[in-house]
């Protein structure tokens, strides 16, 4: 008996704070690599029409979209978010956490930037101004499509369509 085949591996956005450059970047690429992209978010979101690409709306709530994504990735999937904690938890399930500016999180880093996460929280909530993330630049938008591109390059034996 023959074991049975893993699931396509499939493409989760954290839709709440993902830029729509990037999005478009992941719509482009559902369509040319045939693979489902899922945005999850707590309010609506728009997307063009497409058998690959759609969205889940949550309930408004602390972390209902992160929780929603962990619950239904499977180890492969390729997580898009900006949120620390939500990698860190993707990682535990051996899915692939990037974000929006391409920076892949791993085991290895993962503890030093929930660390400074923290950090930086721990300043907020003092009354410390901590400004923002740097602008959007161009080379964030490569550095995604480039960490993208590999990803789809590694997984592209499952997304492959049979020849008729």
């Amino acid at each position: 008996m023959n074991a049975p085949e893993a699931a396509a591996p499939q493409i989760w956005v954290d839709g709440d704070a993902c830029p729509g450059v990037i999005k478009d970047i992941l719509f482009r690429a559902a369509e040319r690599a045939r693979i489902h992209v899922t945005l999850v978010a707590n309010h609506t979101l728009s997307r063009p029409p497409s058998r690959y690409i759609r969205a889940i709306t949550v309930r408004g709530g602390f972390d209902e979209a992160d929780n929603e994504i962990v619950e239904r990735m499977h180890a492969g999937d390729l997580v898009v978010t900006q949120d620390i904690p939500l990698a860190a938890r993707v990682i535990e399930k051996d899915g692939v956490a990037i974000n929006p500016r391409g920076e892949r999180y791993t085991p290895e880093n993962m503890a030093e930037r929930l660390s400074m996460r923290n950090f930086m929280e721990e300043l907020r909530g003092a009354g410390v101004r901590t400004g923002g993330p740097s602008a959007f630049h161009q080379r964030d938008r490569q550095a995604f499509a480039n960490q993208l591109d590999r990803w789809l390059a590694q997984h592209a034996k499952h997304t492959a369509q049979p020849s008729a």
